[in-house]
């Protein structure tokens, strides 16, 4: 059985001071789970802040976005010694907003989940299609096409390492979220495209995060789904409690799949 795993993605919000108070709050709300893996992705300039902060506690540390090269001539960009530096365990990679406001090409980001693998991070790839893609019913092929080219040259050993994130861009800072039944139909259809690719082991293995308008009210529901295995959470992660009850929605629908 997978743990599950709740992730925030806090975006550009949050100074070094409001960040160290959230990470507090947050740190207090959840500091008796563990039955669920919890991390949180502030903005880089409060990384090494917050890791002060969660010394010694039960939540990962994760940064948003990463160069794939090790230093350079990149102004602006960060490589993944920088962030490991800082504590970070985690780093997003493939985020709809990096795609759609920075270009980035899953090609490109297959060279990021590379780096972050050889520099034994964890890195959270996220795929999804976008409302026009889903009208016109080419969702799965939309999908599947970020899904082989974002982890290209990836071997099984090395991709069970890793997280995959699916999320609607359609449902990111929209109000709108795929329905339990939508999450867990595109889930599974990853699911399989992992054992198709990787094998039935590594397929079993690989956590499947719902990322889109998640939310306290309705992260139960799609979290009893039996392919969700945990969430990358946007706005509601910038509020302590209620990330706190979407971490305990995951400890909940974990233990009632285990009490069956």
């Amino acid at each position: 059985m997978r743990k599950p795993l709740i992730a925030g993605n806090w975006k550009m919000f949050k100074t070094v001071d409001e960040a160290i108070n959230l990470t507090k709050s947050i740190k207090a709300g959840v500091y008796k789970v563990s039955d669920c893996d919890v991390v949180i992705c502030p903005p880089f300039t409060a990384l090494a802040a917050a890791a002060e902060v969660l010394k010694g506690g039960n939540i990962g540390l994760g940064a948003q976005n990463m160069f794939p090269e090790t230093e350079g001539a990149y102004t602006g960009e960060i490589s993944p010694i920088m962030i490991k530096e800082l504590s970070c365990r985690y780093v997003i990679l493939g985020h709809s907003e990096r795609r759609q406001y920075f270009s980035e090409t899953s090609t490109f980001i297959n060279q990021k989940v590379k780096l972050a693998l050889k520099y034994n991070l964890i890195p959270i790839l996220c795929i999804g299609e976008t409302l026009e893609e889903r009208e016109s019913n080419r969702h799965f092929e939309v999908v599947k096409e970020q899904f082989d080219e974002s982890l290209a040259d990836i071997s099984a050993e090395e991709v069970v390492r890793g997280v995959i994130a699916y999320e609607p861009v359609w449902a990111i800072g929209t109000g709108k979220t795929a329905s339990p039944e939508q999450a867990e139909q595109m889930h599974s259809y990853v699911r399989r495209l992992l054992n198709e690719k990787f094998g039935q082991e590594a397929a079993e293995r690989v956590n499947i995060l719902y990322g889109g308008s998640v939310k306290a009210d309705n992260a139960l529901s799609l979290m009893r789904k039996a392919n969700v295995d945990g969430a990358l959470v946007g706005g509601a992660s910038l509020k302590a409690e209620a990330f706190a009850q979407i971490v305990q929605a995951a400890v909940d629908a974990c233990s009632a799949e285990a009490n069956k």
